[in-house]
């Protein structure tokens, strides 16, 4: 424990206690969002990037002291275990080095080297390793180990069987394999060229004839080029000049070159080494690194777009129209209230015969008015771009006081026909349910988009190409994580936010919706324990992430944790101020100004407890997601004719990527901003300039009909504007 401790210190830049306190916190089974908000004082207020950080290294360690106690003990039961060996291992900080040492103790299959040596031919290879001189001929010295019965007939089968035993004992050598994997890394190339024809491959033809060292390889080309190698279109091939690699260990290994016959036998087992063992092993071995780290940065975007997009602001009072788009099915029609109660639904015929589109005009306007509907959110996928056209048209021809907004409708097909779903809305059928779910999205992006996968939501790259379950638990903690910075109300929210909530399992979710039902809302946070299976400890995860609006206790509707009422009655009374006004003006006023250090320090308390509690008195109820930027509306339809290069438009960013981002700048397709028109200062990814959700003035700077590319820039727009 002391070990890990020490090095999660030094890894993660942190001290020792906070490494250890954090840690000893996760044991004992408190949640990643309670720790961050909760236990500030015992981590010395490190943030839940840092403490998820340091759950999966200290899993890593503890799982490499496990592997190394194995070793240990499996090297120790064959009586091989030195002092030296020994030290080299308890030193190894990587899985990968551990493995290596144990390489040579490890059991295998039956090998030839194996076969060689139970026919007893180890002395031979031990004259080709010592490269020895002696006046002996290769047949002399053969003719004791020729032996029919044993399958060794010619002096031929004796010395290739001695190879076979000293190209295993080089290929087994971490040395070896170090200085191997050190030079590859350093020099090879991974080359692609294309396995099937133009046309098949359309979509790799950029690789038709590809190559790049691996280490300069981005994750981004690196999963590109390992979805075509899985659909059978590329070939890849690590390349490095066997000859160089091959003098590289010649001179490691002490190779005398044309010096005796024992030379050129070492000199042909180590090119036997490396290119039957040792290459195709640390071949794999590279390609498979490239693909972790691949995998873990396209997760790692998916994850920061994904919570930008949860975190997106909501708009609030408006009776919103949701459209979801279709041709030959028409366009699915809810009206739903500014607390997403559904008002009306419909189906509109927009782009059938004119008398289909007549009818569709006048039963939208009549929507419009007979509602007041001030809003249209319009789902981004097949006939969208007709369906703006049409949205538009009517806000000008009838004068609507109406703007629109394109809303991403990934997810909304797979939340359409969820058991939650049919619970929430049973008297609509599977697709008007997706209207319902564009509509809302815009009303509270986070507590629609929770009722979906987060692997369904469409944002990120190559997510069908990466570790899936990995991609699942990070994108469900960044959900968790959404969940409780913005803390959820307890009388309305669905089963589905309820279940991201701190120390609330699925099971509980269900049983807090139950007691709601049947006892009716909840009056204040204690009520909780009367929530079956949700016990003492539960309550402690999940209570400061509840609000409860005009309970009991006004409290209860602010992120102050219930362990810290006493010590907030306290900080009150400091201010002048009783609990029951705890939500006045004057409260709020008082709590801003205050100064937490001197509180603290009044009543012997924790300074980041203190001031967490002044800040949630100055501001209660206070969204967090008030500082992202509102989406963007608009009121008239962008088209592609009126687009020139060099105009500057208005757009949302939608999609952050490795080579860029995605900007929706109303038309039918988005358009690209590639990483070199992001910025002129330099940055190491694009989320370091841009935000999924962002509203952006962007240049065009390339128009391509034919492909349905628009090319942007970011970094040409005058800095005034």
């Amino acid at each position: 424990m002391e070990k890990i401790v020490l090095l999660l210190a030094k890894e993660l830049n942190i001290k020792p206690a906070q490494a250890e306190a954090a840690l000893q916190l996760l044991d004992d089974g408190n949640t990643v969002p309670f720790i961050a908000r909760y236990r500030k004082e015992a981590t010395g207020s490190l943030d839940e990037e840092q403490i998820r950080n340091l759950e999966t290294r200290a899993q890593y360690l503890r799982n490499l002291d496990q592997r190394r106690e194995e070793i240990l003990n499996s090297i120790r039961e064959q009586e091989k275990l030195t002092p030296e060996l020994e030290q080299q291992i308890m030193a190894a900080e990587k899985m990968q080095v551990l493995e290596d040492l144990y390489l040579p103790y490890r059991p295998k299959k039956r090998t030839r080297a194996q076969i060689a040596r139970e026919k007893g031919l180890e002395p031979l290879a031990s004259y080709i390793v010592l490269q020895a001189d002696t006046p002996k001929t290769l047949a002399e010295l053969a003719a004791p180990f020729i032996n029919a019965e044993k399958g060794v007939e010619t002096e031929s089968d004796a010395w290739k069987g001695a190879q076979d035993i000293v190209a295993e004992t080089i290929s087994d050598r971490a040395d070896v394999r170090a200085l191997v994997r050190r030079v590859l890394w350093q020099n090879a190339q991974l080359a692609s060229v294309l396995a099937t024809d133009e046309t098949t491959g359309k979509d790799f033809l950029m690789y038709k004839e590809y190559s790049e060292p691996v280490r300069l390889l981005p994750p981004h080309r690196t999963l590109a080029l390992n979805r075509g190698e899985k659909l059978k279109y590329l070939k890849l091939t690590l390349n490095y000049p066997e000859e160089n690699m091959l003098t590289e260990l010649h001179r490691f290994l002490k190779i005398k070159s044309g010096s005796n016959k024992f030379s050129e036998m070492y000199a042909a087992a180590c090119a036997d080494a490396y290119k039957r063992l040792i290459f195709p092993s640390i071949e794999r071995e590279i390609r498979n690194e490239l693909t972790e780290k691949a995998e873990k940065q396209a997760i790692n975007v998916f994850s920061v777009n994904l919570r930008q997009l949860l975190l997106q602001q909501p708009i609030a009072g408006h009776t919103v129209i949701g459209l979801d788009p279709g041709y030959r099915t028409g366009c699915k029609t809810a009206v739903i209230d500014p607390q997403g109660k559904v008002l009306a639904t419909d189906t509109l015929y927009i782009i059938g015969s004119q008398r289909q589109q007549d009818d569709a005009e006048a039963r939208f306007v009549k929507l419009v008015k007979e509602f007041g509907a001030t809003l249209v959110t319009i789902g981004n996928g097949t006939a969208s771009f007709e369906t703006e056209e049409f949205t538009a048209k009517m806000i000008q021809k009838h004068k609507l006081n109406l703007s629109y907004l394109i809303v991403s409708e990934a997810g909304a097909s797979v939340y359409s026909a969820s058991p939650l779903a049919k619970e929430e809305l049973p008297d609509l059928n599977v697709s008007l349910r997706g209207a319902v779910s564009i509509a809302r999205r815009i009303q509270d992006p986070l507590a629609e988009l929770v009722k979906i996968e987060p692997k369904a939501i469409g944002v990120g790259q190559y997510q069908h190409d990466v570790n899936q379950k990995e991609l699942g638990n990070a994108l469900g903690d960044v959900v968790e994580s959404c969940v409780n910075h913005v803390g959820v109300e307890l009388n309305t929210a669905s089963p589905a936010l309820l279940g991201y909530v701190a120390g609330v399992s699925s099971a509980v979710a269900k049983n807090i919706i139950a007691y709601r039902n049947e006892n009716g809302r909840f009056r204040n946070r204690k009520e909780l324990l009367k929530v079956p299976r949700l016990g003492p400890a539960a309550f402690t995860q999940c209570a400061g992430f509840l609000r409860i609006a005009n309970g009991t206790n006004p409290l209860d509707n602010t992120p102050v944790h219930p362990e810290s009422y006493e010590l907030t009655e306290k900080i009150l009374a400091e201010l002048g101020c009783k609990k029951e006004n705890s939500g006045s003006p004057a409260v709020q006023l008082a709590a801003a100004k205050a100064d937490p250090k001197r509180i603290a320090d009044r009543l012997q308390a924790g300074l980041p407890t203190v001031t967490d509690i002044l800040q949630a008195l100055a501001k209660p109820g206070r969204d967090p997601r008030e500082d992202s930027p509102a989406p963007l509306s608009r009121k008239n339809v962008t088209k592609l004719s009126d687009l020139q290069i060099g105009s500057i438009v208005k757009g949302t960013i939608r999609n952050v990527v490795d080579f860029g981002c995605f900007v929706d700048i109303g038309l039918k397709i988005n358009g690209l901003i590639h990483r070199s028109e992001l910025s002129n200062r330099r940055f190491k990814h694009p989320l370091d300039v841009v935000s999924t959700g962002d509203i952006v003035d962007v240049m065009i700077i390339s128009i391509d009909e034919a492909r349905g590319r628009i090319g942007l820039s970011l970094k040409k727009v005058p800095e005034s504007r």
